[in-house]
This record gives structure tokens, sequence and C-alpha cells, in this order.
């Protein structure tokens, strides 16, 4: 059960001077709660033994005063300090998941649902802060405040009447171990059935309109509901263990009252213990309600803190599937780029994906791949991206493997604009800095006039100011893709992959943004993956590409003398020019 304690002892001793102030301070705070109830016995003995006089009773009474106003600031310390350590350790491990998330390959995320991500960045921390925080004060209060109490009861009372009072005891800890257990495993299965509910909830939000277009509305709700009541049986599952833990530790309590109430008397009618000490008695056995009832909670927590630190620290074992090697030989810059019979087979598939591609590029120099959905065109613009561990075969980059080049310096030079464009919810102005570490408003123009996008501003409700919404959604397909091609130019990359970046603009639009590329990117590199032939007519090599084999390549004029496929496609598409105009 406190096996969470130890994989958090690299927190503890990070902060080891916050939690020693705190448990310190803790600690000093029982002891002073143990002198308000001997103070009631010795009040009650002295009146009715005719003890204590008026002067006596005053200083009683000013130094109960005194003792609860030490205790309140003592108290405020201990709580904020063993508190605010929690938010730290939340805070810590929120940032360790942000940087891990950031860090991992795509096979990380085709391993692992979004919406059980999410689970763990938000509920499972919650669970795990509340054990440094909670938790520490339920260990303290169910360990050493209760033995305080039971010293001063034993000590300064009676023996006989602490231990008959004990007797409920065992019991207590067979029921909190037998619960406990219970509780870790419904309180994992409840996060697992959370997570998935998380995942389903993203997807139909991000898929509302499909699911609108599909009249599929119902339908999802219905599974939706299915999935809800699924987390609500596993949550009331836990729930269940939950409820047992007051009751359970009502009747022990209670049992253990109505022993030292009866026990006691016997002993006040044979003056053992007087009756001031009895009533002191009865307060310290009503101050260990609250250690017990903390044995459930903590017994709760470290269950329920162990089961989420086991999922936040599986999370954080993956570990990235494309690492620089070694010894990383450096580069100055892209002055080439080769493939020599690469062969690449992504970690899911059972069939090689792309298969002896083989072609050489010149700094400068723009190329063009082409072929059928699915023949392995952005499969082949991913291997320089070091998405996925490299196949067979070789990739040179200025004569140089690919492997033994650093990714953060690979990826420096390159500028990547995807198929889906990914925009973030913030301003265009923002979306097209971004990553950009210096630009000014030249560089933004300039950027905009070769991305075609300097015409669509004054449409917009705020220009460049214009908020685009979450993933895009207060723009247009054809903006949003020439948004992120203005994002890629404005950071003037040695070499640019615009992985089917044409596909949402018209054949116009097209041709003023490859006649921009060409002008801007002058002596610099260039891929361009896309089905419309028309936006690769000017690529000094074409290659294209069917399951994965480069089955034709030349220049465009090369590859129309040649038929095939390439030919097929050209005239066909010429052909819905035609008809379109």
């Amino acid at each position: 059960m406190f096996s969470v304690l130890k994989k958090l002892s690299w927190f503890f001793k990070m902060n080891w001077k916050r939690y020693t102030v705190a448990i310190t301070l803790l600690i000093l705070t029982g002891f002073i709660d143990v002198i308000p109830p001997w103070l009631i016995g010795y009040t009650i003995d002295g009146i009715h033994q005719g003890l204590l006089g008026q002067a006596e009773f005053n200083r009683v009474l000013y130094g109960w005063i005194a003792l609860t106003v030490v205790g309140y600031l003592i108290t405020y310390v201990w709580h904020y300090k063993l508190f605010g350590g929690a938010f730290v350790l939340e805070k810590l491990l929120r940032s360790r998941l942000m940087g891990h998330f950031l860090r991992m390959t795509p096979t990380f995320y085709e391993r692992n649902r979004t919406g059980d991500l999410m689970a763990r960045s938000t509920n499972d921390l919650g669970a795990v802060a509340t054990t440094a925080g909670f938790g520490i004060l339920t260990l303290v209060d169910s360990t050493l405040f209760m033995i305080t109490i039971l010293i001063v009861m034993a000590g300064a009372i009676s023996v006989k009447l602490t231990l008959a009072a004990l007797l409920p005891l065992p019991l207590m800890a067979l029921a909190m171990k037998h619960y406990g257990k219970k509780i870790h495993e419904r309180f994992t299965d409840a996060q697992d059935a959370f997570g998935e509910l998380n995942d389903q909830v993203l997807e139909s939000v991000s898929g509302v309109r499909v699911i609108r277009a599909f009249v599929q509305e119902e339908a999802s709700e219905a599974r939706f509901g299915a999935k809800t009541n699924e987390v609500l049986g596993k949550n009331i599952a836990v729930a269940r263990i939950d409820a047992l833990f007051e009751p359970t530790m009502k009747i022990l309590v209670g049992t253990s009252y109505l022993i030292g109430l009866c026990y006691g008397g016997y002993l006040v009618f044979h003056n053992e213990i007087t009756l001031g000490e009895l009533v002191s008695f009865n307060v310290f056995l009503g101050m260990l309600i609250w250690p017990m009832f903390a044995i459930g909670e903590l017994i709760n927590i470290m269950q329920r803190g162990n089961a989420s630190l086991d999922r936040v620290n599986e999370t954080l074992g993956y570990k990235p599937d494309v690492a620089d090697a070694g010894a990383s030989i450096p580069v100055d810059e892209p002055t080439s780029l080769a493939f020599r019979n690469v062969t690449f087979r992504y970690p899911s598939s059972e069939v090689d994906n792309l298969k002896d591609v083989t072609f050489t590029l010149r700094q400068g120099q723009t190329l063009g791949i082409v072929g059928r959905t699915g023949s392995g065109k952005t499969t082949l613009l991913k291997q320089l991206l070091r998405e996925y561990p490299l196949g067979r075969g070789e990739i040179r980059v200025s004569d140089v493997s690919l492997g033994n080049v650093k990714i953060d310096e690979l990826l420096g030079w390159i500028g990547y604009v995807p198929q889906q464009p990914i925009l973030f919810s913030k301003t265009i102005r923002e979306n097209i800095f971004f990553g950009l570490k210096e630009g000014g408003e030249d560089d933004l123009q300039r950027a905009l006039e070769r991305a075609s996008f300097a015409k669509d501003i004054k449409f917009l409700p705020d220009g460049l100011d214009t908020m685009v919404g979450e993933r895009g959604v207060a723009l247009s397909g054809g903006q949003k893709q020439r948004v992120s091609i203005a994002r890629a130019l404005i950071a003037d990359p040695d070499i640019l992959l615009l992985d089917d970046a044409l596909s949402a603009v018209d054949g116009k639009t097209e041709a003023e943004i490859i006649e921009g590329i060409r002008t801007e990117r002058a002596g610099k590199t260039t891929l361009i993956t896309t089905h419309r032939l028309s936006a690769v007519q000017h690529a000094d090599w074409i290659v294209v590409l069917d399951e994965g084999r480069i089955v034709q390549e030349g220049t465009h004029e090369q590859l129309l003398e040649k038929g095939g496929w390439y030919r097929e496609q050209y005239d066909r598409q010429q052909l819905e020019a035609i008809i379109e105009t």
C-alpha cells in the first residue's frame, strides 16, 4: 500500500525542507491538541474537590486561549507547506508528461488513445497529488497522532482502560486491508474506463460535422450513453467500497466508546480513576475518531494514488523509437539529398510501404512525387521527418547518413506542410509566426503573398488578428492550407516538404502559389507530393510511386513521352480542366 510513497521518494528528497517543516509542525500540533483534554479533567477534579480557585481557573483559561492561538498559527504553516507540496508535485508531473508527449513519435500515439492520455494528465495526476498532501496528513494523524493520544491515555489515566478501549482495533486493521485491495482494483478499472470516455468525447466533438452529415446523432448519443453507463457502473463499484469505510469505522469507534464508558464508570466507582480523568479519557476517545477514520482515508488515498501513479509512470516509461545516434556528424547545410534502395515498413504494417526507392537531389532542385492514393508518397516524406525508425537502405544528406545527423539539426532545415493542415487556436499572425524566433512584418507580408493568402485578409473580421479557432475551424480548407504554407515559407527552410498541400485550392490559386514558391525558393530544395500533376510540372525530377515502388521517373516532358500512368493521369486532368472551363 505504501509503495506509492517509495515511488515518490525522489520528490520528497527534492522538497525535503518543505516536508520536514510541515511534518514537524503537524506533530507539534498533535502534542498541543492533547493538552486541552487534560486541562478539562484537571479543572473538573479541581472544582469537584474544591481545590481550584478563581485565580487558578483564570490561569487555566488564559493558557487554553494561548494554546488555541499558537495552534492556529502552526496549523496555518503546516497546511500551507504540506498542501503546497501537493500542488508542486502535480505541476511537476504535468510538465514531465507534456514534455514527454512532445518528444514521443507517432508510434506512441498509435498505441495510446488521446482520451486516455488526457485522463492520465488530469484525474490521475490529481490522485497522485492528493497522496503527497492529504495522504501525508492522514499518515501522520493515523500513526503519530494516534500513538501520542494513546500514550497520554495510558500514562496519565489508565493502562487497563486504554487497552480495553482498543480491543476493536484488530478488526479495523483486517477490514481496512480488505477494502484497500478492492479499492485499488476497482479504481484502476474506473480510470481506464474514464480514459475511453474521454477519447469518445474527443472523437465526437472533432467529427461532429461528419456525424451530422450522416445523420448519426442518435447513434453517437447511444454509444456515448453506453460508455457513460459503463463508467458510472465502475465508479459506483468504487463508491460501494468507499461507502463501507465510514459505517465500519463508526461501528468500531462506537464499540470503543461503549467499552470506555462502561469500564471507565466501573473504575470510577472503585476509585481507580477520578471523574475528571474519565471525562478526559472520553474526550481523548473522541479525538481518536479522526485518526481512526484517517486509517480508512489513508488506505483509500494510497491505493488510488498508487494505481494512478502506475498509470502515469507507464506513460512516462515509453521511450521514443527514434533517437540520435551515439556519435552524430555535424553538417553545415543540406547540399544534396539521396535515397539509396530505401525500403520501409510501418510498425503496424505486414508489408513494405516503400520498396527500393532510389533518387538523388542536389541543392536547389525540386522533386515531384506522384502516384495513386496509398502509393507511399506521404511515407516517403516521413522518412525525412524521422517520425519512424529508418528502414533498410540508406538516406544521405550532404553525403552523410541520415542516421548520423542530429534530429534537431535535420528538422531545423525542414519546413513541412502536412496533408491535413494543423492550426492552433490562436490568431492567423501567431500561427504563421509559430516556431519562428525572428521575423518582421515584411517577412510576414512576403510569406502571405507567396502563399496567395494576402488577398483573403481583408475579408476576415480582424485581419491577421482573427482567431482561427480550434484546428482552424474559422477558416475554409483552402485558407487553412495557405496559412500552413505561409508558416513554412516564412521560416525560409533549406528543405520544403509539401504533402498534397494544394489539394483544397483551385487551379489558378495553385499556379500562383507554385510560382511564388519557385521565385522565393531559388537555390533551395523542395519536395512536393500531389495528385494534381499541374503542381509538379515545373519540378526538376518527378517520381511515380505505385505500392511503395518507383515505377516511372523523369522530367514532366520525359514522362509524357513514356506514356503509362503519368500520361493517362495528365490527359484525364487536362480533360477535366477543359470541361470545368
